[in-house]
């Protein structure tokens, strides 16, 4: 069936996750960036013969995805199928199960196969190659609070507990079938830096899902952190398909291409998307940001500014932005920081000239700055109007 990294007859499975369709970015909204990456993403099934498409969840933002959130997964779908890839999809803790799920019967008929349904996971979709079937086990994300009720006779409190129960069942299920396995699941595991956590979940224990729970398959398809990450050889994260914060600046954005032989995994590869803004972060005076060349490369970037002048700049947001115009946050960092008089106020402004007592004040607030010029011949001019009968 593949062609790329392995045997013609081998089945090439493309890792993806957390597309987050519909997502802003500092109120900028990302569609048609995704739309970029995404269609890059069916160029790479395309040319690299990809037979299963496997997205671990968080599809959409919103759990009320709006309509051109709807026809961008509407039109990726149909282009993937039109590879003659068969797509298996998860829903995250971001998707609306039930409206991610809706219909999902019939486009299981075209190879696309939605798995939203707390247990759905129990019976897995088969896909065979020339070496038999792969059983691709999708666990939709899992909230203990959503589920325990089905299980009375489980202890499910945490996201380890549920997918301990649920791992059990896809082991003895694939005990009876036999072949390759495949699973996706949308939950925090254990190896992963705190930092690479998406925005909205906590790196402490009630989240934290240990390896070993994920023992058994083949290959572990993971969702819900936003860079990519190896656990094991077996068990790995793809990340976003699109920088979502700066933090994730540094994180290359792909997918892992994994090729399963007759035994089971045989390799995997790390598979590029593009980026259709870079993320920076400048750091300097206003003045040099928005003059000195050696910036010149980040002007079409997404920036987060650094100013590190003495004072906070007037309108400096706006000023970067005439540079930079996707310049999103601003942060002020002076070098030179002045430390505090930790006398009280009446013994710093004793026996102080009212002159004195303002070019303090200013002092104080603008970090080691007190009067300029100007502003000392205003505050004489003032000054003498207030001292006059």
């Amino acid at each position: 069936m593949s062609v790329a990294g392995g045997s013609v007859d081998d089945m090439k499975i493309l890792h993806t996750s957390d597309w987050h369709i519909g997502r802003t970015f500092h109120t900028h909204q990302t569609l048609d960036h995704l739309r970029v990456v995404l269609d890059a993403l069916v160029e790479i099934v395309r040319d690299r013969h990809v037979d299963v498409v496997a997205v671990a969840g968080d599809i959409f933002d919103s759990a009320m995805p709006s309509a051109d959130s709807y026809a961008l997964l509407g039109g990726t779908l149909a282009k993937l199928h039109a590879t003659g890839a068969r797509v298996v999809m998860t829903s995250g803790n971001h998707d609306s199960a039930t409206r991610l799920g809706f219909q999902s019967e019939w486009t299981a008929l075209a190879g696309i196969h939605v798995i939203t349904r707390f247990d759905q996971y129990r019976t897995p979709v088969s896909i065979d190659d020339e070496h038999g079937p792969v059983h691709f086990y999708g666990i939709p994300f899992l909230e203990p609070a959503l589920v325990r009720h089905h299980y009375p006779d489980e202890l499910l409190k945490t996201h380890e507990q549920v997918l301990g129960l649920a791992m059990r069942q896809v082991r003895a299920d694939l005990a009876e079938r036999g072949g390759r396995s495949v699973v996706l699941s949308h939950c925090f595991a254990a190896g992963v830096s705190a930092s690479d956590v998406e925005r909205d979940i906590s790196a402490g224990g009630l989240d934290l899902v240990p390896a070993a729970v994920f023992d058994g398959p083949d290959y572990v398809a993971l969702g819900h952190i936003h860079g990519r990450a190896r656990i094991t050889d077996r068990v790995r994260y793809s990340g976003a398909p699109l920088h979502y914060s700066f933090a994730e600046a540094d994180k290359p954005r792909g997918g892992w291409l994994v090729d399963l032989d007759e035994t089971g995994l045989a390799e995997v590869e790390w598979v590029d998307l593009p980026v259709p803004r870079r993320l920076t972060v400048l750091t300097g005076d206003l003045e040099d940001l928005v003059t000195d060349e050696t910036f010149a490369a980040a002007e079409q970037d997404w920036v987060a500014a650094v100013l590190t002048d003495r004072v906070r700049p007037l309108d400096g947001m706006r000023t970067l932005q005439k540079r930079f115009p996707y310049c999103v946050t601003l942060e002020h960092r002076p070098t030179v920081q002045v430390t505090a008089d930790a006398s009280s106020y009446a013994a710093r402004v004793h026996q102080k000239s009212d002159r004195d007592i303002v070019d303090g004040f200013l002092e104080f607030v603008r970090n080691g700055v007190g009067l300029t010029e100007f502003e000392h011949d205003l505050v004489a001019d003032v000054l003498a109007e207030v001292a006059s009968p």
